[in-house]
């Protein structure tokens, strides 16, 4: 700058030739006093990588696109939640705690077009679409506009009046982050932040940051670029040597020129004192170790969601003398390579130096332009120049053509994977009997997923009063695999293989996939599934369709669920009952008949939580139905009519001992439905009856047998008499 203010005022004083001498006192105060070389280096990659709240710490211009920490400008303490859960009969209560907190963190020193992904302690928190992965309030951005307004949620708590709108600068808001996933603490954030559109020219990041006192276009465009802390000039510096550049003195402030660009040519014409042609001739070349072997970048690789990268370019030959650059800026690795080939390039190049005398009236031609020599095709900037009895000496240095495109590896990088989470899909239901335990108490079971695959968990609430009072009841399982009916399977038995029908199910997300199973992993209870209130297995699953599946191979009416076969419609729940994938809670004993409501709130549910009513009919805590009801004509009128009984503790026959009762005791309800509209009720302690000509009466009747259980009646089993 001093170069520029003396040589003008050279001029004006002496002419040319005063002016020649103001350029060099100016360049002397430049190099000594205005740019003097500071003690503090320039940015480096370590200072965007960790989220920062001390106070005075400096914030980043960005330009383009950025992975940037930030820093805590404003956060509220914890806010402490508690719930209560109750552990079932006979257990203790459970009071839980959940913790949340609001918070402002600082971005960028200069304004922001937007905020795309957001990572937490290396986690993605936000994805490419702009969904949460765990449960925000609110999210705002202030982009740094000079009338953005202050942030409402801080200056409800700290005051309109002393709320800062930080105008200039861009910052974001979290307002009751969850904070469960973090270890109840507020989470290490990093920021990808879209400052410009598009790629940016080294030039013109130099000219913003010098409020326009430096332009051109240095050829060298960045995805992404931190100019971090106050040092301006430094940071100029490190985009100079990353693109090859250099200043020049101009008439609006400095050039930022490069290899492209007008060369003046210098002629060999005019007068010349004694001298001047040996002086014209004069070549230089420093030794080969006084330039490095091995040139390295590090950078930031989008391609690797911006972890840092490293390219390296090598001259031939045995030394290892070795340069760095740390450039805090995002470009591929193809650019790295290009940068560092370029600089090595260059330093192999630079170790020529020539001096050159021309004509005093070329006094115009000043450090920084570039030159050809008549006759030559070599093209040199301008390094330093001095007046010597009436010749304008010239130092000269090569002008290096870029390097061909540079093939780079950015390596490989397991990044955080950005999977949609979605709404919560939801189902629940009264859990038939799977096992041979014996309940006293309904048994609710809940299964649920996400829309999207990134879908983890929910936070269930319960209410067996009609929605008057609601519990918690913690969180839901493992992701289920669940989906709809599409295409119902219509009527079977269940003693043998349906073979003739089959269901369509439609899942939640096409991530989700149904297996085979052969005749043993059946017999061994694999692929279970809920299909409406009906239990079946499927032994064939074929995908039709992205989210779409045929299951085939179908044994009906499991566990006592046949009452149900045929009764499903479309749109009912499909739940394949897997491991881990249900939760299940005893209910109050006096829940049966009637209805209880389940919510389930995520991420994606936000306000609404996904919401069913269950049915509570009591099949899970009431035998099964009789089965294989015959009857038989006897004298006199007589009809015997017989059933074998079933247990809740006794699916599986395999000791041909009839199984345990598992009931009080063995008892039976049995309804005579008569063709003259009156029926009449019997109980029985033997799984056989006996009807009388008159009870049974003239014309055909129903006879309807229900077991009798500690806890109620079972489903019915009829037989017609003739």
């Amino acid at each position: 700058m001093a170069t520029l203010v003396l040589t003008a005022a050279g001029s004006v004083i002496g002419g040319p030739i005063g002016g020649a001498i103001g350029a060099a006192l100016g360049r002397a105060i430049d190099r000594d006093v205005l740019f003097a070389p500071k003690r503090r280096e320039g940015p480096r990659l370590t200072e965007l990588a960790v989220q920062t709240s001390s106070y005075g710490a400096p914030i980043p211009k960005l330009f383009g696109t950025m992975r940037v920490a930030g820093t805590v400008i404003w956060s509220t303490d914890l806010i402490e939640a508690r719930s209560t859960e109750s552990g079932g009969k006979g257990q203790p209560e459970t009071t839980r705690y959940s913790y949340s907190a609001s918070f402002a963190v600082l971005l960028s020193a200069r304004a922001i077009l937007n905020v795309k992904r957001i990572w937490a302690d290396g986690k993605l928190l936000r994805g490419a679409g702009g969904d949460f992965k765990s449960r925000v309030g609110a999210f705002r951005l202030h982009g740094g506009g000079e009338d953005q307004p202050v942030d409402p949620l801080i200056a409800s708590l700290e005051g309109a009046a002393v709320t800062p709108a930080h105008r200039g600068a861009a910052y974001a808001v979290f307002e009751d982050l969850q904070l469960a996933d973090f270890g109840n603490r507020i989470p290490s954030l990093t920021f990808e932040v879209e400052a410009d559109g598009g790629d940016v020219d080294i030039g013109a990041i130099a000219g913003s940051l010098t409020g326009g006192e430096v332009v051109g276009n240095g050829g060298l465009r960045l995805s992404g670029f931190s100019a971090y802390g106050s040092d301006d000039r430094t940071v100029i510096e490190m985009l100079a040597e990353a693109g090859g550049c250099w200043f020049a003195g101009g008439a609006n402030g400095l050039t930022m020129s490069s290899g492209r660009g007008a060369a003046v040519t210098l002629s060999d014409d005019g007068a010349r004192p004694p001298g001047a042609e040996a002086a014209t001739r004069e070549r230089k070349i420093a030794a080969a170790d006084t330039v490095p072997d091995i040139v390295s970048v590090r950078h930031y690789d989008p391609a690797r969601d911006y972890q840092a990268g490293i390219q390296r370019a090598v001259r031939p030959g045995g030394g290892r003398a070795i340069a760095a650059l740390d450039l805090p800026a995002a470009l591929n690795a193809a650019s790295a390579k290009a940068v560092a080939e370029a600089a090595l390039g260059r330093a192999d190049a630079e170790r020529l130096h020539r001096r050159v005398a021309v004509p005093w009236d070329s006094i115009g031609i000043g450090p920084g332009a570039r030159v050809r020599i008549a006759g030559e095709a070599a093209l040199w900037r301008v390094v330093d120049w001095s007046l010597e009895a009436m010749l304008l000496v010239l130092d000269l240095a090569p002008i290096g053509y870029p390097p061909p495109v540079a093939i780079a590896s950015p390596g490989r990088v397991l990044g955080a994977p950005d999977a949609l989470i979605g709404r919560t899909v939801l189902a629940a239901f009264e859990l038939p009997l799977l096992d041979d335990s014996l309940h006293s108490a309904p048994v609710l079971a809940v299964a649920a997923a996400g829309e999207g695959a990134g879908w983890r968990r929910s936070a269930l609430l319960i209410s067996e009063d009609g929605g008057a009072s609601w519990r918690p009841a913690g969180g839901t399982a493992l992701p289920a695999v669940i989906g709809t009916i599409v295409t119902p399977p219509g009527t079977a038995v269940a003693a043998i293989e349906d073979r003739t029908n089959s269901v369509e199910v439609e899942l939640a997300h096409d991530s989700m996939v149904l297996g085979q199973a052969d005749m043993a992993e059946l017999d061994g209870g694999a692929n279970l599934a809920m299909l409406g209130d009906e239990l079946i297995q499927f032994g064939r699953a074929e995908q039709i369709g992205a989210r779409r599946w045929r299951l085939t191979a179908l044994w009906r009416g499991r566990r006592g669920t046949e009452g149900a076969i045929g009764a499903q419609q479309v749109g009912d729940a499909f739940v394949l009952l897997a491991k881990d994938s249900v939760i299940t809670m005893s209910l109050a004993s006096g829940t049966t008949g009637n209805v209880v409501e389940v919510e389930a709130s995520g991420v994606g549910d936000v306000p609404d939580p996904a919401h069913v009513d269950v049915a509570i009919t009591g099949r899970s805590i009431v035998p099964p139905s009789p089965v294989h009801l015959n009857a038989m004509n006897g004298a006199d009128g007589l009809v015997v009519v017989r059933w074998v009984r079933r247990s809740r503790i006794g699916w599986r026959w395999i000791d041909g001992v009839d199984a345990a009762l598992g009931e009080e005791a063995e008892r039976y309800a049995v309804t005579v439905e008569r063709a003259d509209d009156d029926s009449i009720v019997i109980e029985t302690g033997q799984p056989e009856l006996t009807l009388s000509a008159a009870e049974r009466g003239s014309g055909p009747a129903r006879v309807t047998v229900r077991q009798i259980g500690s806890n109620g009646q079972s489903q019915p089993a009829s037989i017609i008499l003739d």
